[in-house]
């Protein structure tokens, strides 16, 4: 509900209320743009994009704890229309999943020992690496979840879909990660 308040807020012109929800929600727009494309620069574009979105349509929301579905439901339409306008290059999105300065890499090393820290870095660039090669509805679904903190009816919202179907679509994508990692020699957790 603190969302709803902060959105009741810049619905008032609170200018203070939309830089309190921008600076909650662009670290994790930004990590969930960088796992879907393994793009920085679009990535932040993006997430730049969905909170302006955000602020211009401030009015058509309508406060009943539905925020981060909302929210995820444009920055999903954005990645969409981006990919239509953009190919991707996939030679140069694998080169930057190896890169230690990737947001994971950044979050897995906080407060580990070096030796785990390196091997958290390997894993991480992994399993951002397999990401990539799930399809596009799968991979969304364990973003959202796994990354932005959505519930099962907040993904199947966003992905406009139903809730079975967006777990079907999560257990789809740990089985497939997990077996993966199995097939590296990497013990997937359960």
């Amino acid at each position: 509900m603190e969302d709803d308040e902060l959105m009741r807020r810049i619905q008032s012109g609170d200018r203070q209320a939309f830089d309190e929800l921008a600076d909650q929600y662009y670290g994790p727009l930004v990590a969930f743009f960088f796992r879907n494309r393994r793009d920085s620069h679009l990535a932040e574009d993006l997430a730049q994009e969905t909170l302006l979105r955000v602020y211009n349509e401030a009015w058509d929301y309508l406060p009943q704890g539905r925020f981060r579905g909302w929210l995820y439901r444009i920055a999903r339409n954005l990645l969409i229309d981006a990919l239509r306008r953009r190919p991707y290059d996939a030679l140069s999105g694998s080169r930057r999943a190896l890169d230690p300065d990737t947001v994971l890499a950044q979050v897995a090393s906080r407060n580990v020992p070096p030796a785990q820290r390196a091997s958290g870095r390997e894993i991480v660039a992994l399993v951002e690496e397999m990401l990539l090669a799930l399809p596009e509805s799968q991979r969304t679904a364990f973003v959202l979840h796994h990354h932005g903190g959505l519930s099962l009816a907040e993904v199947a919202e966003v992905t406009e879909t139903t809730v079975s179907t967006a777990k079907s679509r999560l257990r789809l994508a740990r089985e497939k990660l997990r077996d993966k990692l199995n097939r590296r020699g990497v013990e997937a957790p359960s």
